[in-house]
């Protein structure tokens, strides 16, 4: 089964990180990731820039208008994702649990799993 682990924390706490902070984070979620790489588990992994290069389309009264920014205002944005391929919800649960033992942003992992639409390959 496919699981996607979306990862939420404060922007604010993650972009105050100096790059040397910054670099040992991403080098301590790295140890995670290769792990699950190595057994063909990990799929696309993504960091995402933050809220305020984030655009949004919403419908209003039935026509879509663009806005700048995020979709809500929250204490905690939505930063980036893992896709990884575990044999059941126990596993992805465990994956999340080590990437929160070494990630110091206080911030949280939700864990869905993916019902593939389409499986057509991304070109870029």
């Amino acid at each position: 089964m496919l699981y996607a682990i979306l990862c939420y924390a404060s922007e604010d706490v993650v972009c105050s990180w100096s790059k040397e902070q910054d670099d040992a984070v991403m080098a301590k979620l790295a140890t995670v990731q290769e792990k699950y790489a190595r057994a063909g588990k990990l799929g696309p992994v993504a960091r995402l820039l933050p809220t305020t290069a984030a655009t949004t389309l919403r419908k209003v009264k039935g026509e879509a208008v663009v806005f700048d920014g995020p979709f809500a205002e929250t204490k905690e944005q939505f930063l980036g994702f893992y896709t990884v391929d575990c044999d059941n919800l126990d596993e992805a649960v465990n994956f999340a649990r080590e990437l929160s033992e070494v990630n110091p942003s206080g911030g949280s992992y939700e864990i869905r799993p993916i019902g593939v639409l389409n499986r057509v390959a991304a070109t870029i």
